[in-house]
């Protein structure tokens, strides 16, 4: 296994079926139980702990999926409000050693409760149209709305998967 991608790296189906919406959707609604679940009870040792040499640690990685889901649902929603918005890339590198990822990590899992909410209830609303509705990200291209969904879901989990790596250690 590749420890950078343990779950594989993002695979969306050339069609994107209304099933498949629904069941990313339903793995981002309980994302934050499953989290809480792994991080709630760990001590500072343990949030310190990286799941590979020279990887984020879990305090980091805890942060980052809330910072990425912030960034991600804002282009979804400019993709579905906006003809072809350009989106900037965030350097999240730059954002993950920033002072407010120092603070303890309930501030991001209530981050993600609320964004996570809000992208679930966008998310069982689209339409077919809006599916392939598209914006352009500055570095990746063309993403269409329905990637982006898939994406939402496959980033929780493949990070997710780092921190159980990182706490098996």
């Amino acid at each position: 296994m590749d420890v950078r991608y343990p779950i594989g790296k993002l695979q969306v189906p050339k069609k994107v079926t209304f099933e498949n919406i629904q069941e990313w959707l339903k793995e981002i609604e309980t994302y934050t139980i499953r989290l809480r679940e792994t991080v709630d009870s760990l001590s500072d040792e343990e949030l310190s702990r990286t799941y590979r040499d020279g990887s984020w640690t879990v305090r980091q990685l805890v942060h980052h999926i809330a910072d990425s889901q912030l960034n991600m649902y804002q282009r979804l929603k400019l993709a579905l409000t906006d003809e072809n918005p350009t989106v900037p890339d965030f350097d999240q590198d730059k954002w993950a050693i920033q002072p407010d990822t120092k603070l303890p990590i309930e501030s991001s899992i209530k981050m993600l409760e609320g964004i996570n909410e809000r992208i679930v209830s966008l998310g069982y609303s689209l339409t077919e149209e809006q599916l392939d509705r598209v914006f352009n990200h500055q570095k990746n291209g063309k993403i269409i709305v329905a990637t982006k969904v898939a994406k939402l879901a496959w980033h929780e989990e493949h990070h997710l998967a780092h921190i159980k790596i990182a706490l098996s250690k």
